[in-house]
């Protein structure tokens, strides 16, 4: 019975591929774990994604190389048909993404040398055996994006979707409030942002001076570059705000910037390379911190709102869209979204400690006194905040949590077709799993479409 498999004798060829390792001949490194249509799956394959798992500060265990496996498989069908389907990726967006894997796995690990230490290699050949990797994953999700990007849900469906729903376990959800803020982000001086330029221009004068860049951006660097040597990978021109991509596509290679602001503080830049529209540079930023001056004024600033809204002199989404620093909210007059599902309630329990210690006390149409809190990057602010609404809690029901019912029905819209696709792709793909992971329960479907295939030969 034949199908779309790739022939008997080049199965047979790949699943015999073994790496002799550099430091000793006729040692086993690498074999053939799984094969998917053209494709082969190494041991090394899911080591690698094994370590980067321990490397997030996980405990070893054996059973998540199953899922490694799993993910693999399936990351194997999508990118085959992406390459069908001429689904591409640039090389700019893989030095992305590996750049915020690498920076994230520092974070993790407590720094570079540990991280190196754990994966026993440095992180720049980790990189290079990770792109390949990546590349595919990117790819895979772009087809997995193509496959449900059509997919929507009625009103009807969400309807249907709930009745199904076994009525005697819905969930019950928290008290969740609908509120809005207006943010005041604390201005510097020239005169007090002077002390943070002068920071940066002593450290760019030991570069210039000698001292080795890289090792000048790991000692001091502020940005969550700064364990890579300050490189950001290749970019083009619109991935920075302008000021950090003008000064970047003027130098040429090996040149070292004067020190230049932005809103995130006061960089220098040193150009490595340029790949047509895309440059390869590193830098060193020193960010701009509130000063007790600068904090006093943001406070006058929004104590001098709060009054007159408070008062009725000016409305909240007004006052917002007029003097709020929050760029999130404010072009929706001030009014904050659940980022898990973008509905306007928020659960009480997943707020910071300071905004629900400012709405507890409030009735709906109040306006808190203003307080000290923090932006998404960390950074000091003042705000305070409007109770819109407040929703006891309940069990789950369609006239209060329609959003939340339409988001999970329409997970389960993707999740059926996404299930299609996969069934389908796998009745036309041979597929081979080594028997060592014939243990993995999350594997056995991958294995039974396999000995049906077998069983027709």
């Amino acid at each position: 019975m034949m199908k779309k498999y790739i022939s008997l004798l080049g199965i047979a060829m790949m699943s015999i591929i073994y790496l002799q390792s550099v430091y000793g001949q006729g040692r086993l490194v690498d074999r053939v774990v799984a094969t998917v249509g053209s494709s082969i799956i190494l041991q090394s394959d899911v080591e690698m994604q094994y370590a980067q798992y321990l490397a997030q500060g996980e405990k070893p265990n054996e059973e998540m190389k199953c899922f490694v496996l799993q993910q693999l498989l399936t990351q194997k069908l999508l990118s085959q048909q992406a390459a069908i389907d001429s689904i591409e990726v640039s090389e700019s967006e893989v030095d992305d993404n590996l750049n915020r894997r690498m920076q994230m796995m520092v974070r993790q690990a407590g720094g570079k040398e540990r991280l190196e230490e754990f994966l026993n290699r440095s992180l720049l050949q980790y990189k290079e055996e990770m792109r390949s990797n990546v590349a595919e994953q990117l790819k895979a999700e772009r087809m997995r994006h193509t496959i449900v990007s059509t997919i929507n849900v009625t009103p009807a469906e969400v309807k249907q979707y709930f009745e199904s729903l076994d009525q005697d376990s819905l969930p019950y959800f928290d008290t969740e409030v609908e509120i809005g803020e207006i943010v005041i982000k604390p201005e510097l001086t020239k005169e007090e942002k002077e002390q943070f330029r002068k920071k940066a221009e002593g450290y760019r004068q030991q570069v210039l001076n000698g001292s080795d860049f890289g090792t000048v951006a790991r000692l001091y660097s502020e940005d969550g570059s700064a364990p890579y040597g300050g490189e950001l990978g290749f970019a083009t021109r619109d991935h920075y705000v302008k000021e950090f991509s003008a000064m970047a596509f003027k130098l040429k290679e090996g040149e070292v910037s004067p020190v230049f602001e932005t809103q995130f503080g006061f960089h220098f830049l040193q150009v490595l390379q340029r790949r047509g529209e895309e440059v390869n540079v590193r830098h060193v930023l020193i960010k701009k911190k509130a000063t007790s001056s600068s904090l006093q004024r943001a406070k006058a600033k929004i104590d001098s709102i709060y009054e007159k809204v408070s008062e009725g002199k000016l409305a909240f989404h007004t006052a917002a869209s007029l003097h709020s620093d929050a760029n999130e909210t404010k072009y929706a007059g001030g009014m904050m979204t659940n980022p898990e599902d973008n509905s306007p309630l928020i659960p009480i329990n997943r707020m910071d400690k300071e905004t629900f210690t400012a709405i507890d006390p409030l009735e709906v149409g109040q306006y808190s006194k203003s307080f000290l809190s923090a932006d998404q990057t960390g950074e000091q602010v003042y705000k305070f905040v409007y109770l819109k609404s407040r929703v006891a809690p309940h069990k789950a029901n369609l006239g209060q949590d329609f959003a939340k019912i339409q988001e999970a029905a329409s997970q389960d819209k993707v999740n059926r077709k996404l299930s299609e696709w996969f069934e389908q792709r796998k009745e036309n793909t041979f597929i081979d799993i080594n028997e060592d992971f014939l243990r993995c329960d999350v594997l056995k479907p991958w294995m039974e479409e396999n000995k049906e295939i077998l069983a027709n030969k």
